[in-house]
């Protein structure tokens, strides 16, 4: 079973990678802005970009502009979009292996 899921995700992502693969690189290039614009180093506004778009959240980087914490917002939507297909991919895969491996008979 643990075969057809991993056969079903890998052939369902790389149906979808162009899209998963624009999400993600709409939220890294926004938190390349948004480090610009704060002043922030490359790395510290990727990590705010993924972190924001995961949820998480931490708090030890925040904009302070308006148009950053504007975009800060838009980087969380973009986060629920990516955690949302991937969910989908894993329940899709899921589905798939126990359509193709069904359960024995109960006696």
């Amino acid at each position: 079973m643990r075969r057809q899921f991993y056969q079903a995700l890998w052939r369902d992502l790389r149906v979808t990678w162009p899209l998963l693969w624009g999400l993600l690189t709409v939220q890294a290039g926004t938190g390349i802005v948004i480090a610009w614009l704060e002043g922030w180093r490359l790395t510290d506004g990727l990590y705010f970009a993924f972190v924001t778009g995961l949820t998480i959240g931490y708090g030890d980087f925040a904009p302070t502009g308006q148009v950053t914490r504007t975009l800060a917002v838009g980087i969380g939507f973009l986060g629920i979009l990516v955690t949302g297909l991937v969910a989908a991919l894993g329940v899709r895969a899921l589905q798939a292996a126990a359509t193709l491996d069904p359960p024995p008979p109960t006696q």
